[in-house]
């Protein structure tokens, strides 16, 4: 089963759960944003690659209500979520695309990613990376919160079993797990660090990690 059926099989449940998926779920997505928004200019545009639900523009929205929104993605039943989440709310548009092939037109200030990128090839990452740098002025942001593996395979293993022991033990369904175990097959994780290095080979000016908890960091990359 590809990307988009997957997750078009787990759209209406897919927020109710983000959660029980990701333990860190509020230091990754609400923190980190907070301290990304309070260092930065105010964007005018903000893509959102891979967006799902929208889960993500909506904590980027809480800080910047007036910018213009495009998310994108390849699974339509979950933009449908998005659409209704950010109902009657004109600069906030929705387009069904696979990012790893085209990117929306136009120039961006600020480009970011949620549990989307990890999906890709490590040779697809670094040429979504370079197409990111492209349609970013100088100054802007690339920021992406996704998950990873340890740089070194005895610790990813310790990282992907208590991952699994926290997720039997979260109230998750048999189904839910089934799920994300069919799911889990299509992830191409690399390391932070591998990816660092890739944003930096497209000449990104500033890379840092500046969130990490096991599976799940946030790096920000600058124009």
């Amino acid at each position: 089963m590809d990307i988009e059926k997957q997750f078009n099989l787990i759209a209406e449940e897919y927020d109710k759960n983000r959660k029980k998926f990701i333990p860190c779920f509020h230091d990754f997505y609400q923190e980190t944003t907070k301290f990304i928004a309070s260092n930065i200019a105010k964007p005018k545009r903000i893509l959102d690659l891979g967006a799902g639900t929208g889960l993500l523009s909506y904590f980027w929205f809480q800080h910047y209500p007036s910018a213009e929104y495009v998310l994108v993605d390849v699974a339509d039943e979950m933009l449908n979520i998005a659409q209704k989440r950010f109902y009657g709310i004109r600069n906030v548009s929705c387009q069904i695309l696979d990012y790893s092939d085209e990117l929306p037109g136009g120039v961006f200030d600020v480009i970011v990613s949620a549990l989307s990128v990890h999906h890709l090839k490590n040779e697809d990452k670094l040429d979504l990376f370079a197409r990111i740098y492209d349609i970013l002025p100088r100054g802007g942001l690339f920021v992406n919160y996704d998950q990873f593996c340890a740089d070194q395979s005895e610790m990813n293993h310790w990282y992907d079993s208590y991952w699994e022991s926290q997720l039997f033990n979260s109230g998750l369904t048999e189904r839910d797990i089934e799920l994300w175990k069919e799911r889990r097959k299509l992830d191409r994780e690399c390391s932070v660090e591998q990816e660092i290095e890739m944003l930096c080979q497209c000449k990104f000016e500033a890379v840092q990690c500046i969130y990490s908890h096991q599976k799940f960091s946030v790096i920000v990359a600058i124009k």
